[in-house]
């Protein structure tokens, strides 16, 4: 592997991952440095006169430096439902194995300084038997950033994502508060147990209702140099 590369994990689905995923690539980018996106695995997937496109997919080829790798390198695995990825991959009678979707990872590390790589879900989605998300970071040797959704129930989840993280053997390189819920009550108070329970550094805390190529000057790059 000749890139810098980070696993992005959520906290749970539609916490904003991609949203943070984008505007880190953007904060990587306004570094100087050549950085694309990836999703491994995505499910949801619309039809189109390319072949299946995944909307997390097509947003993190918009953060990402051009020129642009194939699609197939950014997304390797695509599925048509929007379900549990095993759950998708069976409907479509397909198997989703790691050693294709390495294949693809190590083409983008190849041409590039830094690769941005997107998880399914939260950490424990299964892909196939035996198989989770997890896995990549943990089979890959990732260091793993943490998306945290600013709402109600975020503490619990963090925490016992964090923990999960540090359970399988990966690093916490630090994790990323994003703002999806305009109305949470104590948001302060909030970042302050979250910032004294993870064990990992914040890397920002993203504002709601602002776009990743304006949002990208609250992530704190210095953070995952150390």
């Amino acid at each position: 592997m000749t890139a810098a590369a980070w696993f992005i994990a959520g906290t749970d689905t539609g916490i904003g991952k991609t949203h943070a995923a984008c505007t880190l690539l953007h904060a990587l980018r306004a570094a100087d440095l050549r950085a694309t996106g990836m999703k491994p695995v995505a499910s949801g997937c619309m039809e189109t006169a390319h072949g299946l496109r995944n909307e997390d997919a097509l947003a993190l080829r918009d953060a990402s430096s051009a020129p642009l790798p194939p699609y197939e390198h950014s997304n390797p695995v695509a599925l048509r439902d929007a379900l549990s990825p095993h759950l998708a991959a069976a409907h479509e009678g397909a198997t989703i194995a790691l050693p294709p979707l390495r294949t693809a990872f190590d083409v983008l590390c190849a041409g590039h300084d830094a690769v941005v790589v997107e998880g399914v879900g939260g950490w424990r989605v299964p892909l196939a038997p035996g198989l989770f998300a997890s896995d990549i970071p943990g089979q890959w040797g990732l260091p793993v950033i943490l998306v945290v959704g600013l709402r109600l129930g975020c503490l619990n989840h963090a925490l016992l994502s964090a923990e999960a993280v540090r359970a399988d053997g990966c690093r916490l390189a630090g994790w990323i508060a994003n703002r999806v819920d305009p109305a949470m009550e104590a948001v302060e108070e909030n970042l302050a147990t979250l910032r004294e329970l993870l064990p990992a550094p914040c890397l920002g805390v993203l504002p709601y209702g602002v776009a990743p190529a304006q949002a990208f000057t609250e992530i704190e790059l210095t953070v995952l140099a150390s």
